[in-house]
């Protein structure tokens, strides 16, 4: 198995017999977060991404071609959870960047702080994603915006933090779960309306099902005009 670069910066490939895993670069050296596994190279540690964990990880492994997520670059992370992909996200800008990670669970919140403990780039803030005005004050203009929320008004939420919070010609990426948008609706009618809703406000430049890594799920990359 040989270690390689990725196309995007700050992802890594390791190719082997019948599998292909994605890997970050770790930037607290022996620390896993969510029992992942670390691989050694060259004196640098890499962590394993699962993709049936992260949505982000699915969509690279469904090739996705951009995320406008790289490192150096400033954050906003909805619907963090207890943080998993948060921290490959926290690799992936480096120390140079940084991750406001708002959650609205405060019992899951207290795992991502946890995690933040031990990496100084990430923010944790316990909010509603969908009453950003919470949390205006906290939130850097930033290049990227990353959403996982498992709410019917997933679009609405993404909309409002993307005109507040995201610089001009930065990257909004939503992962949509379509059974929390409308559970009798088939999930590719639904990915067909919010693209519809989506490029009233937004150019898309990449759109990816998620299957098989995540059910009824897809990721839109959008870049703001």
């Amino acid at each position: 198995m040989s270690m390689q670069q990725h196309k995007l910066q700050g992802i890594y490939t390791l190719e082997g017999w019948k599998k292909r895993l994605l890997l970050t670069k770790n930037i607290i050296s022996g620390q896993q977060v969510y029992g992942e596994e670390i691989i050694k190279e060259r004196n640098e540690e890499f962590r394993v991404w699962d993709p049936s964990k992260s949505k982000l990880c699915a969509a690279l492994m469904k090739g996705v071609s951009q995320i406008g997520i790289k490192p150096g670059s400033i954050v906003l992370y909805l619907g963090a959870a207890s943080g998993t992909t948060v921290s490959h996200v926290s690799d992936l800008v480096g120390k140079e960047g940084f991750v406001f990670a708002v959650e609205f669970a405060p019992r899951v919140l207290r795992e991502l702080v946890f995690v933040a403990e031990k990496r100084n780039n990430i923010a944790p803030i316990l909010a509603d994603a969908n009453q950003p005005q919470q949390y205006y004050y906290q939130v850097l203009p930033v290049d990227a915006i990353y959403q996982d929320i498992a709410q019917r008004n997933q679009v609405e939420i993404f909309l409002k933090n993307v005109y507040l919070f995201l610089k001009h010609g930065g990257f909004a990426l939503l992962a949509v779960k379509a059974r929390s948008i409308n559970v009798a609706e088939k999930p590719k009618r639904i990915f067909s309306q919010v693209r519809q809703e989506l490029e009233k406000h937004l150019t898309i430049v990449d759109y990816r099902e998620l299957e098989p890594f995540q059910k009824d799920h897809c990721l839109f990359v959008c870049k703001k005009r």
